[in-house]
């Protein structure tokens, strides 16, 4: 018996989800596998530890902040354009990377190139797209979807480059990983296929310019708690997903048991993406994101505290992928919730750029504490504290949708 196909007004949207996660799984699991190239290009090559952590944590901050951008260029011309130039300026900064891998050409490919070519692989584009496509009731379960597929790329590209660093060099994981994103180019497409507008767009009037956006959601103190808050999230998972396997290689421990760590980590973040993408349709999504941090940081504190074994890493890999990039969807459905869709790749972009300045300091901090005191402990430590601080932002958020711009009080702040 064949099975019925969903309904026509659904369909977009499945294909939406389908394309976005094929899309996040090339992006991301080439990004997520970056932890691996410290060690082989600082040995192979003699380039000091903190110069690659640089390199990495840079692309971070060009993601953050292209972003807004190409979000906004998203927004006005569809995400196929901006896709496919993401997809080939990820590529060319891998390649780049790969075959002259020097200081200064590491820096440009794996720090510049990627870093804007990933802003129009990533979240911003991708799942505002997702966004548009799903109705109101079904967005927070469709972004959870399309996050949660995001993650298969981890974990199958995370081995892959590991086995193929191993057996043919990092250059030719490197390449491999391009080709990977060159693939997913042309799947912009079908993140244009335009849906119905959600039913609260359709009663919020006349269309509100850009700028007069930015300046409503610049005054309200739900979006500025929530773009300090996702600084957090950056910092804690770009520290982990760069510096773990080196971490772990210091606690004398095997050298594929990183990989294994990041694939397990993408792993358990298809479940947990998906859970909080549900959690976030059935419960005020800012009371999970508060629960989300606050749960991270004691992970993270016990981790550091515990005896480092086999298990206790893979245990500690399995409760971090069940909250790593849940928080996205969340975060993506809180600003859709309080702001409408209209603008929300460019709204997305600016909080995400708070996320990526932190995501440049984990990476780098890192691997700076680690040179001068020749341990991780103190970031470690400082990892798990943001925790209880993005939680204490969260909670208080207010989720009403913001009136419109036009009709704000004529002392200008916006109700919150």
């Amino acid at each position: 018996m064949t099975r019925p196909l969903p309904p026509r007004s659904l369909r977009p949207a499945v294909l939406a989800i389908v394309a976005a996660s094929l899309v996040m799984s090339a992006a991301m699991g080439a990004r997520q596998s970056f932890g691996l190239v410290i060690s082989p290009f600082s040995f192979d090559h003699g380039l000091p530890v903190t110069l690659v952590a640089f390199a990495i944590a840079l692309h971070n901050l060009v993601w953050g902040l292209a972003q807004p951008f190409a979000g906004a260029a998203a927004d006005r011309w569809g995400a196929a354009p901006v896709v496919a130039a993401g997809a080939i300026l990820f590529a060319g900064g891998l390649a780049a990377a790969a075959l002259a891998p020097s200081g200064p050409v590491l820096v440009l490919g794996l720090g510049v190139l990627v870093g804007i070519g990933i802003s129009g692989t990533s979240f911003g584009v991708v799942l505002a797209a997702v966004g548009r496509h799903a109705p109101p009731e079904r967005r927070s379960s469709a972004l959870g979807l399309a996050s949660a597929g995001g993650s298969l790329g981890q974990v199958g590209l995370v081995p892959l480059v590991q086995h193929a660093s191993e057996g043919w060099g990092i250059g030719t994981a490197l390449l491999l990983l391009a080709a990977c994103v060159l693939v997913v180019a042309p799947l912009g497409l079908l993140l244009d296929r335009r849906g119905e507008p959600g039913a609260e767009e359709a009663g919020r009037g006349a269309p509100t310019s850009l700028r007069a956006a930015l300046a409503g959601a610049m005054r309200h103190r739900g979006y500025r708690l929530l773009t300090l808050g996702f600084f957090t999230c950056g910092f804690q998972l770009a520290f982990i997903a760069t510096h773990l396997p080196a971490y772990l290689l210091t606690c004398h421990m095997p050298a594929a048991l990183g990989a294994t760590a990041l694939a397990a980590i993408g792993l358990f973040n298809m479940a947990g993406s998906w859970l909080c993408g549900w959690l976030g349709g059935r419960m005020r999504p800012q009371q999970v994101l508060g629960w989300l941090y606050l749960l991270r940081g004691i992970a993270i504190a016990a981790f550091f505290l515990a005896p480092k074994t086999e298990a206790t890493v893979l245990a500690f890999a399995a409760v971090m992928g069940l909250m790593w990039l849940g928080t996205v969807p969340l975060t993506n459905g809180l600003i859709a919730r309080i702001f409408g869709i209209r603008h929300l790749g460019t709204l997305f972009g600016i909080v995400f750029l708070s996320h990526q300045v932190g995501s440049f300091l984990g990476a780098w901090l890192g691997g700076w504490v680690f040179d001068a005191t020749g341990s991780y402990a103190a970031i470690w430590i400082a990892t798990a504290l943001a925790g209880l601080v993005a939680a204490l932002l969260h909670f208080p958020i207010d989720d009403r949708a913001a009136p419109e711009p036009s009709v704000l009080p004529a002392s200008g702040r916006a109700m919150v």
